[in-house]
């Protein structure tokens, strides 16, 4: 079983960085990388702030984050990541995007290294066919904040070794998470159900059944969600929303996976949620007030 220390993570933002921070608290070396290097010490300072956060309502010690933070290196080029037992990919949930960047890391990796993909929603078989480690290729989805989540689903793709699985497992619950199995269909097993859930709410905005503050309302109230659907969005980004639902529609062909038009046209907008300011609220006021 290959011994992991040292995890390379690909793409600081939201989930990155969040990857970065579990696993240096967990003792693992991490090399963030990103394309930009502004990114990386952007993430670095959010992961310091995050840690302050977990300092002060006593989940860790200072001694803990001092630890962690000086755990974590920036990697500003693919090919700094040559000395990583794991390389977790984590950017945009577009195929092609990810497809080129596990094409680009065959030249800089051990023969032994795990390649494994924070996708949230697209084939791991396919992903893995882009690489020259097959057997060696998993889905380690992580949820949404990283460091507060408990749940990390795994899933396998057709040429995935026993022996990856079992040291994903053990990797995964060295972070402390807990494990759900899932098999390698569209958007597998969290965001099949979710993001369905939030396109619908997104159709009963688009009908006029209900206003923003009327959905989220009825949901938080009336069903115990800890969050409404169209704040869930926000917070999720709309542009993964939208890239999930089209990953069900084509991957799934069925009609009730269609993406709302209202989502489409809110993404071609630019309003991508909180990440942008502008969503289904407008995170510019405080607090933040509805756009429709």
């Amino acid at each position: 079983m290959t011994d992991i220390r040292t995890v390379g993570v690909v793409g600081a933002g939201q989930m990155g960085n969040g990857i970065a921070h579990v696993c240096a608290l967990a003792g693992y070396d991490v090399l963030l990388s990103d394309a930009d290097t502004a990114r990386i010490d952007a993430a670095i300072e959010t992961i310091r702030g995050n840690m302050s956060r977990q300092v002060h309502r006593n989940t860790i010690t200072q001694a803990d984050a001092d630890s962690a933070l000086k755990r974590i290196k920036g990697a500003g080029k693919l090919t700094d990541l040559g000395a990583a037992d794991l390389v977790i990919e984590s950017i945009v949930e577009q195929d092609d995007a990810k497809r080129k960047i596990f094409a680009d890391l065959k030249a800089a990796l051990k023969p032994t290294t795990i390649l494994a993909s924070n996708t949230s929603s697209i084939s791991i078989t396919r992903l893995a066919a882009t690489t020259d480690r097959p057997d060696k290729f998993i889905g380690i989805h992580f949820m949404n904040p990283a460091p507060v989540m408990k749940l990390v689903e795994l899933i396998r793709g057709l040429a995935t070794s026993q022996e990856t699985y079992d040291t994903s497992v053990k990797f995964v619950e060295s972070l402390h998470k807990t494990i759900a199995n899932a098999e390698d269909f569209p958007a597998f097993i969290v965001n099949r159900v979710l993001v369905p859930m939030i396109n619908e709410a997104i159709y009963t905005l688009y009908e006029g059944v209900g206003s923003v503050e009327a959905i989220d309302k009825a949901m938080k109230l009336g069903a115990n969600h800890p969050m409404g659907p169209l704040e869930l969005a926000d917070f999720i980004g709309l542009d993964t929303c939208l890239s999930i639902m089209q990953v069900l529609y084509d991957g799934l062909a069925d009609s009730k996976y269609r993406p709302c038009p209202l989502l489409v046209k809110y993404v071609e907008a630019g309003w991508l949620g909180r990440k942008t300011q502008r969503g289904f609220y407008d995170y510019r006021t405080d607090p933040p007030t509805p756009t429709r």
